[in-house]
């Protein structure tokens, strides 16, 4: 038998190791996961499923400060890969899940567990990283010096940051209440309105030209693309929180009629993409035959499916319509099934990557 020194876990070395190179190969829109979780458990808790949207609370949180050690930690000991994925057309698009993850948690938070103040400071927190990452994205992919062609440099992740900036304005929504804030808190959540809309009516010709003019491949239908409908649903639920606070912000009232028409264009948006997206995962998975494995970017499939939810329920309180709430009722069993399929493939992917520390602690006994 080996004999172990004295004071030192077995483990230790082990684990380390583990949490370097978990680091170094972080996933930038692993933040996707927290999106939604956050987005599930706003949707089960407004459809009156309390004790999921609680539990989901607590796990969300563990999620969220567990993906930002491992951030920081690539921050540290990884500086030159961080700033390669964010000169990457492919992985850059993944950093606006920080903002978008940091005010999810903040609306979760507040409305789920009632931690305005936590909340409060969240909001705030994202709405920093929104500045820092919008325009640290944008320099960084219009500099570079090699910039790939149309097909390999753009894909439905492009759309997140659309949801970060839509998600600022659902935050504060949740914070605030029916309660108005500042008047230029007020008009910044228009403008961010405003721009979020910007940013997907910007973007989605691109995406959407690719898709039908650009041969793609099996692993080219990957779950990002179901950020086409989510960028459209978040827009939607945020339309329906300023609708929701007509009356009540005064800054709103000089765009009152034109918002409720605009958010159902959304809304309408986002419904049409949803059999295209199943067509199009139907062809590779069951005509191709194509192999589901567990990958990060799943999370990214999930978010839409929770916030469509939530947007629709959000759009018939805002609209009157409760007919729509029949959709969000129905909507939240696919939600809560994906959240839980995927989830079920993570736990599997970490036991997989802990196989070499149990691996280890077994080799020193």
């Amino acid at each position: 038998m080996r004999t172990i020194t004295a004071g030192v876990p077995p483990a230790r070395p082990y684990l380390l190791a583990a949490i370097g190179a978990g680091a170094e190969t972080l996933f930038p829109g692993y933040f996707a996961l927290v999106m939604a979780t956050s987005a599930v458990s706003i949707a089960s808790f407004l459809l009156g499923h309390l004790l999921v949207a609680h539990a989901l609370v607590y796990l969300n949180w563990l999620f969220y400060l567990s993906l930002w050690a491992l951030t920081l930690v690539r921050l540290v000991r990884f500086p030159r890969k961080v700033v390669d994925d964010l000169f990457d057309h492919q992985r850059a698009p993944g950093f606006f899940t920080l903002v978008a993850a940091t005010c999810m948690l903040a609306t979760q938070t507040t409305l789920v567990a009632g931690g305005h103040a936590i909340g409060t400071y969240l909001w705030w927190f994202g709405l920093c990283l929104w500045f820092v990452i919008m325009y640290a994205f944008f320099t960084a992919v219009t500099i570079r010096l090699h910039k790939p062609t149309l097909a390999a440099g753009i894909n439905g992740a492009w759309l997140i940051a659309a949801v970060a900036t839509q998600s600022i304005v659902v935050s504060r929504g949740a914070l605030d209440g029916l309660s108005a804030p500042s008047p230029p808190i007020q008009f910044l959540c228009i403008a961010m309105f405003m721009i979020g809309c910007m940013l997907y009516l910007a973007i989605i010709p691109l995406i959407f030209y690719r898709l039908t003019f650009v041969r793609l491949e099996l692993r080219d239908f990957s779950p990002p693309y179901w950020i086409n409908m989510g960028a459209v649903a978040i827009t939607t639920l945020a339309g329906a929180t300023l609708i929701l606070r007509i009356g009540h912000w005064p800054v709103l009232a000089p765009i009152a009629p034109f918002l409720p028409g605009f958010t159902v264009f959304f809304w309408a948006a986002s419904t049409w993409w949803i059999p295209l997206l199943i067509a199009l995962m139907a062809w590779r998975y069951v005509i191709r035959r194509d192999v589901p494995s567990y990958e990060p970017a799943l999370w990214g499939m999930v978010f839409p499916l929770g916030m469509y939810t939530t947007a629709t329920f959000q759009l018939s309180r805002a609209l009157g319509l409760d007919f729509l709430a029949g959709v969000s009722r129905g909507f939240i069993v696919f939600a809560l099934a994906a959240w839980l399929a995927v989830f079920l493939g993570l736990l599997r992917h970490l036991w997989k990557c802990a196989q070499p520390l149990r691996a280890g602690r077994l080799a020193l006994r």
